[in-house]
């Protein structure tokens, strides 16, 4: 039986074609090297011929004649294709005997077809060539003839903790822009390139702790290093930029769900046995085990963290990014989210909200308040249980600010005022800055609330800072809420880029200068000033970010009196990390913090991030 798919008359015009769809050959050539490279045909190679002892493959963009192997998976959705690996390894540990053949249509072939494949060998680009991905080694275009049916596949090659080495990557060739692409593959020196060894071969894990909670596109993912940063809780936490985690690996399921449901997984829950498939690479995860065969699911029982009341002298603060809430949004999602506010933050006297949307959602038509959000969003806490908050913000100018078009996500300040009082003080919008002012020892704001330097270049599509004056027991205490530019276009950690490009920084970096700036003009003022800046800072507490809002010492981050292990408020491709944050000044002398653990960890999620609450004595 052979494919129906020809091949093309044509190399150069293969090439072309690849290009065009995003089969990109030779991730680190032009398309004029490509076709020059292609007008040699390379007959009769082996998959460890193709695969190379490099990224890239030595053969890239030449036609392949004859290559054959066993198919060990075959995917029917998505990026269709099938696996084949040759049961004849060959002595070099940096070559894989295992890839993919890209197929478009339905693949023809079954599991254990012993296949012969003349195609393309091209380089894809997961989310392509700007993305600083990796590229897929594959054979596409294929024209394909099964031999025989019905054998064996090729034993899967073992990943474990001793197989995967601690160094996560060698660092890029400055002359290649700092790509790691043209250099030779050293699998037992760096676990990137033992990953990338075995491209397209089939593997399997072993019983596996789960550090990524399922997601909604039925991926999680696991550890097969134990004791690799672990904290009590079953994730592996991620202390520094060269604290990768080798033994992260991302888990897909590649039956589809409606034939085979894939396990709601938490982070601490295991999968019990051997798992499975292909080593695949793909935009969102890296290195992923498409799973033929799933461990068995075992619930580890993890529970939604609940802190500690404040005292009657405690004023407790908190921040929470609400993910894009907004009056469309289910009762549901409302009621949760009151109920972690009242039972698990232990209903702070002062609430400081992100991504509160304007009073129609994700409709792009003008509106900006956000009445009617704050509204449903307090009558839920007082349902749950918990004091009728009040609350203060200031609009934002449509579609200013970034987020979703149309949502205008601001913050927003709510605080019980049985317990605290808010300082009015007018004038502020979304245009007009507040400022410092006061007398030695007794500073205030002009505006309030009121937006801090909302002019600035800093702050172009993305969130104003929020600053409030409270008065709490007879004293002052400024609060500053923020929601920092987002990481978005930033490369991966996975990135062919060693270290990554993190472009995303540059803007936070401003953000962070003229908050502190903002801190410093108080302090100035009074050093014994009680502030808290916090919010989704979006980036890590030994970030770039986050040295420049603590510079001149007039900042703190509180997080950083946790220990490293409880050091989190977000799981991003099985790190627990540091998104949210809450600083405090000099002033602040003593204080109690947690990082409230209710959902980042889980596959049923009200947000995609941690509260943080912070308890002192003004």
């Amino acid at each position: 039986m052979s494919s129906s798919i020809p091949r093309s008359a044509a190399v150069a015009a293969v090439v072309s074609a690849a290009l065009a769809a995003g089969l990109v050959s030779g991730a680190s050539a032009s398309a004029d090297e490509a076709s020059a490279t292609a007008a040699t045909a390379a007959a009769s190679v082996r998959i460890h011929d193709i695969q190379g002892t490099t990224r890239v493959s030595p053969l890239v963009g030449k036609q392949v004649t004859g290559v054959t192997g066993v198919v060990t998976a075959v995917r029917t959705y998505g990026s269709r294709g099938f696996w084949i690996q040759d049961p004849q390894a060959d002595d070099n540990p940096a070559t894989s005997e295992g890839i993919f053949v890209f197929t478009s249509s339905a693949p023809t072939v079954a599991v254990g077809d012993a296949v012969s494949v003349d195609g393309t060998v091209t380089e894809y680009v997961p989310g392509g060539l700007n993305s600083g991905n990796q590229s897929l080694t594959q054979i596409s275009k294929p024209a394909v003839t099964v031999v025989s049916q019905g054998n064996q596949v090729p034993a899967p090659v073992t990943i474990w903790a001793g197989s995967v080495p601690d160094a996560y990557t060698p660092e890029g060739d400055p002359a290649a822009g700092g790509s790691i692409n043209g250099f030779a593959l050293a699998p037992e020196k760096y676990a990137l390139d033992y990953y990338e060894s075995l491209e397209g071969t089939n593997v399997r894990i072993g019983s596996s702790r789960v550090v990524g909670a399922t997601d909604p596109y039925h991926e999680l993912w696991v550890t097969v290093k134990p004791f690799e940063n672990d904290n009590r809780r079953g994730g592996t936490v991620y202390g520094s930029y060269d604290s990768q985690n080798t033994g992260r690996l991302q888990i897909q399921q590649l039956a589809p769900v409606a034939q085979q449901p894939f396990p709601k997984a938490n982070v601490g829950d295991w999968l019990v046995g051997s798992t499975e498939g292909p080593l695949d690479f793909n935009q969102y995860g890296g290195y992923t085990l498409v799973a033929n065969t799933l461990g068995r699911h075992v619930d580890f029982g993890l529970k939604r963290e609940v802190t500690q009341k404040q005292h009657k002298n405690e004023l407790a603060v908190a921040t929470y990014n609400v993910e894009n809430l907004d009056p469309t949004d289910p009762q549901e999602k409302f009621d949760a989210l009151a109920k972690a506010v009242v039972e698990n933050l232990a209903s702070p006297d002062i609430v400081a909200l992100e991504e509160i949307q304007d009073d129609n959602g994700a409709k792009n038509d003008g509106t900006v308040t956000a009445g009617e959000t704050l509204k449903k969003f307090t009558a839920a806490i007082v349902a749950a249980g918990g004091p009728a908050y009040d609350w203060r913000s200031v609009d934002p100018e449509n579609n200013k600010d970034g987020g979703e078009p149309g949502g205008n996500i601001r913050q927003v300040f709510l605080f019980n005022p049985a317990r605290v009082s808010f300082v009015d003080r007018p004038g502020g919008d979304a245009t007009t800055a507040t400022a410092v002012t006061g007398t030695k020892g007794d500073a205030h704001l002009t505006v309030s609330p009121g937006r801090i330097d909302p002019a600035n270049a800093a702050w172009e599509s993305s969130r104003k800072p929020l600053a409030g004056e409270f008065r709490f027991r007879g004293r002052t205490v400024i609060v500053v809420a923020n929601h920092f530019g987002s990481k978005g276009g930033d490369e991966s950690i996975v990135s062919h880029h060693q270290p990554p490009a993190r472009s995303s920084e540059t803007k936070r970096l401003l953000q962070a200068q003229a908050v502190n700036a903002f801190v410093k003009d108080v302090v100035a003022l009074d050093k014994q000033a009680d502030v808290l800046v916090l919010g989704d800072i979006n980036d890590f507490e030994f970030s770039g970010t986050t040295k420049a809002l603590t510079d001149g010492g007039v900042l703190y981050p509180a997080v950083k009196s946790l220990p490293v292990s409880e050091r989190y408020s977000y799981v991003y491709q099985g790190n627990s990390q540091v998104l949210d944050q809450i600083l405090t000044s000099p002033g602040v002398h003593h204080f109690a913090y947690d990082s409230v653990h209710v959902n980042a960890e889980f596959a049923d999620q009200n947000s995609d991030h941690d509260p943080q609450v912070l308890r002192f004595r003004p």
